[in-house]
């Protein structure tokens, strides 16, 4: 019978396992893209067997999706250090040109989440994990926006659903654009343009 000791290493290693297949497809997703990479490449770069990377992952699709949800948390992180509690609506402005920079700037968010994610997993797929991991945010936000008087009482999730999809829009633009930079001033300027529409007057 396995000891204890032996079991918490086994499970060290295995962890150790896929995170070196996640940051290994990681860094050749963002530099090639999905379709470019092979998994023999994949495995190499990790240093990992080609049965350990079908002992915990299904396919390459699945690889990717693990990237991707990796790339989201970073990006929830992201957003989270932007807000500010003492003075929430500079800190959701932030949030804001928080992400639009990392659209703009970080070529891992770019490729992997923007531009490869909506067809490698989907649209159905993609939109789900984006709510995921971004919706709850903007609903917690929006939240306290309305408990504390910035913006009037309305019905929170359908707003957040519309933000959400105004802000990946905006990411799109910037993603897609030959020049990042001046997308970026643009989709920030738009954005805080319409976020300034639903903040109430007196705020």
């Amino acid at each position: 019978m396995m000891s204890s000791q032996a079991k918490s290493r086994r499970a060290e290693a295995t962890e150790a396992t896929r995170e070196a297949l996640v940051e290994a497809a990681r860094e050749l997703f963002a530099e090639r893209g999905f379709s470019a990479v092979s998994t023999e490449e994949i495995v190499r770069k990790a240093r990992v067997s080609r049965g350990a990377l079908y002992h915990h992952f299904t396919d390459k699709r699945d690889l990717f999706r693990a990237v991707f949800e990796q790339v989201e948390l970073e990006l929830v992180d992201v957003f989270t250090a932007a807000l500010t509690d003492d003075d929430l609506w500079t800190g959701v402005i932030a949030c804001v040109e928080a992400f639009l920079d990392a659209c703009a700037e970080d070529r891992t968010v770019q490729r992997i989440v923007l531009l490869e994610a909506p067809s490698v997993l989907g649209w159905s797929e993609w939109r789900e994990l984006d709510a995921k991991y971004g919706l709850g945010i903007i609903v917690g936000a929006l939240e306290e926006l309305m408990d504390r008087g910035i913006l009037e009482r309305r019905p929170v999730r359908p707003l957040a659903h519309m933000l959400l999809g105004a802000l990946n829009e905006g990411a799109m633009l910037v993603a897609h654009a030959a020049d990042h930079a001046a997308a970026r001033a643009e989709a920030a300027e738009t954005l805080i343009y319409l976020m300034e529409g639903l903040r109430r007057p007196s705020a």
